[in-house]
């Protein structure tokens, strides 16, 4: 897996950007967004899309970062790509639901739209920067098999 795409990732999350921020914006210097748009773009899409804790936030921005990464490809070929991602981080970790994934750490999976506060002890209980890293290093993957260097 590729790691510089997968630290910034982590270190993004444990920034205060939630999952799907951080792996987008791991890819801000190579897609043709503004940060600042990528940013607010993919803020919904985090803890499950909205904190319904359905498809993992992570897995959603690198989906997002497919798109804009490859946008002459068909939307057949998209859904390759997307699903490959979804295939891959499924087999490193188990699944891509946000609430089986925080479940299996151990943490409490409410669906209240309330953020939780980043403290230390929020980072600590949560996998969600190493599951940020994965996807994004995904990602990177699937660009260097695709040929696209980024």
């Amino acid at each position: 897996m590729s790691t510089d795409r997968a630290d910034l990732a982590k270190k993004l999350f444990s920034e205060g950007y939630n999952c799907a921020q951080a792996v987008a914006l791991a890819f801000a210097d190579a897609v043709p967004a503004d940060e600042n748009v990528l940013k607010a773009a993919v803020l919904p899409l985090g803890g499950g899309l909205g904190r319904l804790r359905e498809m993992c936030g992570a897995v959603s921005g690198g989906a997002v970062c497919l798109g804009l990464l490859f946008p002459e490809r068909s939307k057949s070929e998209i859904y390759a790509l997307v699903q490959e991602l979804a295939r891959r981080f499924r087999e490193e970790n188990g699944s891509y639901r946000c609430g089986e994934l925080l479940a299996g750490a151990g943490v409490r999976t409410d669906a209240s739209p309330q953020a939780e506060a980043r403290t230390p002890a929020y980072y600590k209980k949560r996998p969600c920067a190493e599951l940020a890293a994965c996807a994004a290093g995904i990602v990177a993957d699937i660009c260097r098999e695709q040929g696209k260097e980024i």
